[in-house]
């Protein structure tokens, strides 16, 4: 008797799938914007596209905008063509479907702002009961003596950050690795490394096509976009770069904070709380006066979610370094310590994630384009 292998049949597209895809093979025929992003020539590489395919193509996309002023086939045209918003509708479907564990990429989609503000609020309260059991009321008013180490022991605190800095690391490491696996363009070279690594931390596909910048609201070009994401994104490594600083002081040299303003993570830490402030600032009012045609409104949550989560991580630290000394402290420090930690157990799952997925795209592209030319079909 011979035995038929059964074979799984493919999940069938999603709507933001199939939508996307029907733009490509529109676009695919065009041709027009073919030099404005990697989006486009990555684009004529295949004849049909694959979910895979979809989803490289969607987190290659800035969502500058270029390709929507520029298109025939725009709004009201009966093709109805927008790109940017079908990339960032698909781009939400990327981070829930490779995220790990699931349902928190997907609570997080859903409800990303809510979700950012509770952490948020519920980790400063509970960090402000631990300061009250710790004597009376009365502790959450008072100067602790030398350093906020005497409200959390330097021990306690790396107890709570540790897991969770762990956590966040290996949830994106793993909603990544997915997102690669899903398709490898081929081997990985030291010169496809470098230009993704260059094309990622300077945003170059954010200037709006042909280096003019983005299209605003009415339909000027501004390079406001670019410039706030750098500031968000250098403020935040410059954050992170103070507190490896500390770290390295605290064990290796025994220097034990706070440090002094003219101190390495003072100056370092100073830089990127006012870079994150600026930044995303910049990126909350940029979101209030965009294009309509470049918003996916199902995108709200998350985007202003990461964004206010940033904003409270930056300005709570400035503040934190101002009134140091003043009876304040403890209320800032807990507010502090509970946006940075809800930053990192959410970070895996919203647009800090975006990056790390967009980054990922940008290296498949570069390898992809250095292989021979091979039209690929999207069920090969």
């Amino acid at each position: 008797m011979k035995v038929i292998p059964i074979v799984a049949a493919a999940a069938p597209p999603t709507a933001a799938e199939a939508e996307l895809g029907r733009q490509m093979q529109i676009c695919n025929a065009c041709r027009y914007c073919e030099g404005f992003c990697a989006v486009f020539p990555a684009m004529t590489r295949r004849l049909d596209f694959s979910p895979a395919d979809l989803h490289q193509l969607a987190n290659l996309c800035h969502n500058c905008g270029a390709c929507l002023h520029a298109c025939q086939y725009a709004p009201p045209h009966e093709f109805a063509v927008n790109v940017p918003r079908a990339t960032a509708e698909l781009r939400r479907e990327t981070y829930a479907r490779f995220a790990w564990p699931a349902p928190l990429g997907a609570a997080y989609a859903r409800n990303g702002l809510v979700l950012a503000l509770a952490l948020t609020l519920g980790l400063a309260l509970f960090l402000l009961l631990a300061v009250a059991r710790q004597g009376s009321m009365a502790a959450l008013w008072r100067v602790p003596e030398g350093s906020f180490y005497g409200l959390f022991p330097h021990g306690l605190m790396v107890s709570l950050f540790a897991p969770v800095f762990v956590f966040a690391l290996a949830a994106l490491g793993i909603g990544v690795t997915r997102f690669w696996r899903e398709h490898v363009p081929g081997a990985t070279t030291g010169a496809a490394v470098a230009e993704a690594t260059h094309d990622a931390l300077t945003l170059r596909y954010l200037d709006g096509g042909h280096g003019e910048g983005c299209h605003d609201e009415d339909d000027a070009r501004t390079h406001a976009r670019r410039r706030f994401h750098h500031l968000t994104f250098y403020g935040f490594m410059l954050c992170f770069a103070a507190t490896s600083v500390a770290t390295v002081y605290h064990y290796a040299f025994g220097w034990v904070a706070p440090y002094g303003w003219t101190s390495l993570p003072k100056i370092l830490g100073t830089l990127g709380g006012l870079g994150l402030v600026a930044g995303t600032a910049g990126l909350w009012w940029l979101r209030r006066r965009r294009h309509p045609q470049h918003v996916e409104p199902s995108q709200r949550a998350m985007d202003e979610g990461f964004i206010a989560l940033l904003f409270l991580t930056g300005a709570s630290g400035l503040l934190l370094a101002v009134f140091k000394a003043t009876p304040a402290l403890p209320l800032l420090l807990c507010v502090h310590l509970g946006a940075v930690m809800a930053f990192f157990l959410t970070m895996p799952y919203g647009k800090f994630a975006h990056g790390a997925y967009r980054a990922a795209a940008l290296l498949k592209w570069a390898v992809e384009k250095r292989q021979p030319l091979k039209l690929k079909l999207g069920s090969e």
